[in-house]
């Protein structure tokens, strides 16, 4: 499927690209961050232009984001029976919403590029949830102006090795996902430690 993809990408450029950035933002699983690489690459070597390539990513991200909180709103309890009969994406479903209750639109914005497996679930979960629409659209926009950058400027700064751009990618994010934990770890012992002193 991956090579049919490219050769669309090759042939038709930025309209493919928008569209498997929508269908990956709406649980479909498609490569869309080797996509967005190789789009980035497409525009190191002259073939595509920069500036669509990355608003068409991100137009198709933002289009996917919102589909998925407007289902989510219309289609909560459905959502569940169907997750239901699916154990993966059900476990799934459930640390998405867990993910975006506890922490509301930065809970967004970490789904859209550094937790990705969880955004798609996440932005049903919030409309599920009854999150504001303007928190979840301007959280989302962020977090998909994030994770376009980081994939189409990776693509185009290793177009001639796009193994070693998508290594470091994923060594990158692997790196930021280990230094929030660590961070909200960090903060959660805080408080709790601040609570014992308190009693």
């Amino acid at each position: 499927m991956s090579d049919l993809l490219f050769e669309l990408l090759a042939a038709y450029g930025v309209p493919i690209l928008a569209c498997i950035t929508f269908l990956s933002c709406l649980c479909v699983p498609v490569p869309s961050s080797l996509l967005m690489l190789t789009g980035g690459a497409f525009t190191a070597t002259g073939d595509l232009s920069l500036a669509p390539v990355a608003l068409g990513a991100f137009s198709g991200a933002v289009l996917g984001d919102q589909m998925g909180y407007q289902l989510g709103r219309g289609s909560g309890a459905w959502i569940d029976r169907r997750m239901a009969s699916r154990p993966k994406r059900q476990h799934l479903f459930a640390r998405a919403r867990d993910f975006t209750l506890n922490r509301g639109g930065p809970g967004i914005f970490l789904t859209c590029w550094l937790f990705a497996p969880l955004g798609p679930y996440a932005n049903l979960a919030a409309g599920a949830s009854g999150m504001r629409w303007l928190t979840f659209t301007l959280w989302g926009l962020a977090g998909e102006a994030v994770w376009v950058a980081i994939y189409v400027g990776l693509g185009r700064a290793f177009a001639q090795n796009l193994a070693l751009g998508a290594q470091i990618a994923g060594q990158a994010l692997g790196f930021l996902a280990a230094l929030g934990l660590t961070l909200f770890l960090g903060l959660w012992l805080l408080r709790l430690a601040r609570r014992n002193t308190d009693r």
